[in-house]
């Protein structure tokens, strides 16, 4: 089951996230703006994943653009597989990975994320209250953001399988170890 979080905002007098499930050790993540064109790729390769077969300690979010707001899903996670968008210098539709085991600080690309709360400040803090998990990061590269489009430029949208592909098989790898 997917969940979508952007539309919770911190403080919010009546505002509440679902529950995290215990039992849930591993957190799929995609993160963007999907009114961004190709910045909102992190929320589309979720839309696919919620497609695939689900698998037991593994939850599909919806982070939107929910910046500090993503804090709590960190709880009582044993990793985290994040997926978003980032304007590396790279052609579009380029995939990276990055791990982190245990470190606080994570060598992220540059310009990534619009969100206002962005990746490193959503670590850190996670770091500093102790929450912080296990981090698995998949970005692919983004050439232009079009505001007001809710399509992926043809490079980026070619990406996706890939990237689900991959993303579904370190989940249920991770299932089977950590959960």
């Amino acid at each position: 089951m997917i969940s979508l979080i952007d539309t919770t905002l911190v403080g919010e007098r009546f505002a509440t996230c679902a529950p995290v499930n215990p039992s849930d050790h591993i957190l799929v993540l995609g993160v963007g703006n999907l009114l961004m064109g190709d910045e909102g790729v992190g929320v589309h390769v979720l839309r696919w994943l919620e497609g695939e077969a689900p698998i037991a300690g593994v939850h599909l979010l919806d982070g939107g653009t929910g910046g500090a707001n993503l804090l709590g899903q960190f709880e009582g996670r044993r990793a985290v597989i994040l997926i978003d968008a980032t304007r590396d210098g790279t052609a579009a539709g380029t995939l990276a990975y990055r791990f982190r085991k245990t470190a606080r600080t994570f060598d992220l690309p540059r310009g990534l994320s619009a969100h206002d709360f962005g990746l490193k400040d959503l670590f850190a803090a996670a770091a500093l209250i102790g929450t912080l998990p296990e981090i698995h990061l998949y970005t692919i590269a983004v050439e232009t953001v079009r505001p007001m489009c809710t399509e992926l430029s043809p490079e980026v949208e070619a990406t996706i399988p890939e990237v689900v592909h991959s993303v579904h098989a370190l989940a249920a790898r991770l299932a089977a170890e950590l959960g």
